[in-house]
């Protein structure tokens, strides 16, 4: 089976977290075709109000200077992937540290000229993935893009899964994050979801930031042909082989 876990960089701040996550993952990839895509937004807004640069978002986007793109290499493209990388060869996997620059894995075009250097995947050039899980190795993927005359693009890590994960032909796509799942109106976790019952959450307001880019980034998933989607807690013991053994964590959204 192939495999694609998407991780929100909150849930990889803390060393602890992360080396659960690791060694979750690592088990997981013995048995399966698996790739990690990884966010890093908690740790980039840290790192940028350390040096005095105010972080500035637009309809959720972080809004990309120079000045951010180049602290966006050293922080997510640096620390958080390798430090991710260094806690799941503890684990025991063989992981290499990626971002969607190398082979053009996440090819990108500029969004909008208001949000400067952040991009949208418009195709995913899988061969990269297809030849390192082949051989028993754990692609490790930072949400950064790349355009075919060389640009460099911030992506939403979201955005970024999705396109790898269609790319590579998942049959799954994990989005392990800091919440129980998708929330309705009653404060209760949804335990499946279809497009259908996206679009009604979106419109009527429930499903709104954050949790709204993540369900549309589901939709597009699935109609890129991954086969299921599950958002679950990542902050749950043994999540990833609960997921895998079919337990009812989290939200599932299938066609």
């Amino acid at each position: 089976m192939r495999l694609l876990i998407k991780l929100g960089g909150t849930l990889l701040d803390a060393a602890e977290s992360r080396a659960r996550l690791a060694s979750e993952i690592a088990a997981a990839a013995r048995g399966n075709e698996t790739v990690v895509v990884h966010g890093g937004g908690k740790q980039m807004t840290r790192y940028l109000a350390e040096r005095g640069v105010e972080s500035r978002f637009v309809k959720g986007l972080r809004v990309t200077t120079p000045e951010v793109l180049d602290a966006l290499l050293k922080v997510l493209a640096g620390t958080v992937n390798h430090e991710l990388t260094a806690a799941l060869t503890a684990a025991g996997a063989r992981p290499v540290g990626l971002s969607g620059l190398d082979g053009l894995l996440a090819e990108a075009e500029q969004l909008d000229p208001e949000l400067g250097a952040v991009g949208r995947p418009v195709r995913s050039h899988p061969e990269l993935l297809d030849l390192l899980t082949a051989h028993g190795f754990l692609p490790v993927v930072a949400c950064i893009g790349g355009g075919a005359a060389g640009e460099i693009y911030n992506v939403n890590a979201d955005q970024m899964a999705v396109s790898c994960a269609s790319g590579f032909r998942a049959d799954k796509l994990m989005f392990l994050t800091d919440v129980e799942g998708v929330i309705d109106a009653s404060g209760a976790v949804v335990p499946s979801l279809s497009p259908g019952d996206i679009d009604e959450l979106v419109a009527t307001g429930v499903a709104a930031g954050g949790m709204r880019a993540k369900l549309e980034a589901a939709k597009t998933a699935l109609a890129g042909g991954v086969g299921s989607i599950t958002i679950a807690p990542g902050q749950r013991s043994g999540i990833v082989r609960e997921l895998l053994n079919g337990a009812g964590v989290g939200t599932r959204i299938t066609a």
